[in-house]
């Protein structure tokens, strides 16, 4: 369509011109799913996922029959990629809630346009994140002794561990945000049930619909569900991953022990989510042709967010060395010494540059206005806060307070296949998304029209 959507730099939503109507938005976002053929370019991309994450499933039974010893964990560092990965996986999935929840609280209708597959993002992330705890611990079948279950042996959770919290958060985090996903679904997946050809479709999108027929009564239980769980997930953007980053605070190890970690990580989440919104964004706006949905002002934003916690990040950094030294003591003195000059310094000045140098080309407008410029930055970002994580725990592990017990973390293939097979089974479940669900919400875009506001 040769109609473009209008954007400002104020707070203002984007307004679709009058040559957008209800029917030409909804054509435009349903045709994805309901008449589009499938591309050679979409069973590509979908066959390399799929391998990637059968590749994972091989890693993870090769595990489940040898053990851990098949990893790189040693001692001193017990733990290595498996809470790595864990800790930037639920990170990634921040960006969705916030969009979703807090932005819908705030009434920044530019949300409309992204969240839906924000909200995607969220759950796929959260389920890669939620094999990390499972298979590290050794015995994954045994899993269920977390929770707190009435069983005759009296054996309970140890309730102080850090790792129980995560149980908790992690699992309340996760059911909330499938909720938040669900429940806005349900205006277009009647949509899609009514507008399907398909006697298949039309059953499976019906069934999911729960019997959605646009009344007044639906649309005031619709909203006020919505607006509860928008009010049930704000808070968890914040008590993730700061429950998630006590795994590592309540610790007595150096580098590890600060009470900076949760706000540093809150923001650090926000950061690489935002990052993974906008590697998601501009590929899917250019392939699908929805340049007029996600603009100009929608990339503006996430990028601006995008600086902003990174600049939170970046001072985060600055404290932690601060008090490494201002402190006065000599074991957080040694780990900052060890991050400069250890063996692992090049890891640290990579983490640096990925995290705090390159983005600050993010001041400059024409950058923020370019895709390809974003892209590229959000994907130095995301390889920066996997930096991070492997900084924040390798090296305080592998320097630990005897000399003789120092030791060196090398990740071994078994360690790289299962992490690059999340991300393979992250990348499979968003091109499914893409194809079987609508990827921009129709009810909400359509919320935007010229003759919606003169309804109003």
């Amino acid at each position: 369509m040769d109609e473009r959507i209008e954007h400002a730099e104020g707070a203002r939503a984007p307004v679709i011109e009058p040559g957008y109507t209800f029917g030409t938005v909804t054509d435009k976002i349903s045709s994805i799913v309901l008449t589009r053929p499938m591309s050679n370019g979409w069973f590509l991309g979908f066959g390399v996922a799929f391998l990637l994450t059968m590749m994972m499933l091989y890693a993870m039974a090769y595990l489940f029959v040898k053990g851990v010893g098949i990893w790189g964990v040693t001692i001193p560092i017990g733990w290595g990629f498996a809470i790595i990965n864990f800790v930037w996986w639920i990170g990634i999935g921040h960006a969705g809630t916030l969009i979703s929840a807090i932005l819908l609280l705030l009434r920044q209708s530019w949300r409309n346009s992204i969240n839906r597959f924000a909200e995607a993002m969220t759950l796929f992330a959260v389920s890669a994140a939620g094999i990390f705890p499972l298979i590290h611990v050794g015995r994954p079948w045994l899993a269920y002794w977390l929770f707190p279950y009435p069983n005759s042996m009296g054996v309970w959770p140890q309730f102080r561990s850090p790792l129980i919290w995560d149980v908790f958060a992690v699992s309340t985090y996760a059911t909330i945000s499938l909720l938040f996903w669900f429940v806005g679904l349900i205006p277009d997946l009647a949509t899609l049930r009514d507008r399907s050809t398909n006697r298949g479709a039309k059953i499976i999108y019906g069934i999911l619909a729960m019997g959605w027929r646009g009344s007044a009564r639906h649309w005031d239980r619709y909203e006020t569900a919505y607006l509860l769980l928008a009010g049930l997930a704000t808070p968890l953007v914040l008590s993730v991953h700061t429950v998630v980053s006590f795994d590592f605070a309540v610790g007595i190890v150096p580098g590890w022990h600060t009470t900076i970690f949760p706000p540093y990580f809150v923001a650090g989440a926000i950061y690489s989510g935002f990052a993974m919104v906008l590697m998601l964004a501009i590929p899917i706006r250019k392939l699908y042709g929805l340049e007029d949905f996600i603009t100009e002002l929608h990339l503006q934003n996430a990028a601006k967010v995008m600086l902003a916690t990174g600049l939170i990040v970046g001072y985060g950094y600055v404290i932690e060395a601060f008090m490494g030294w201002y402190s006065g003591n000599r074991y957080d003195a040694f780990t900052l010494w060890n991050r400069l000059h250890g063996p692992y310094r090049w890891e640290y000045y990579a983490l640096l540059m990925c995290n705090i140098v390159i983005p600050q080309v993010l001041w400059i407008r024409k950058l923020r206005s370019r895709p390809i410029a974003l892209f590229f930055v959000s994907l130095v970002v995301l390889v920066g806060m996997w930096l991070e994580r492997f900084i924040i725990v390798v090296v305080s592990l592998h320097r630990d307070f005897l000399t003789s017990s120092w030791g060196m973390y090398y990740p071994t293939r078994w360690d790289w296949m299962t992490y690059i097979g999340t991300i393979g089974m992250f990348l499979a479940a968003m091109f499914l998304f893409v194809r079987l669900l609508p990827m921009i919400s129709i009810f909400e875009m359509r919320t935007l029209l010229p003759e919606a506001e003169v309804k109003e």
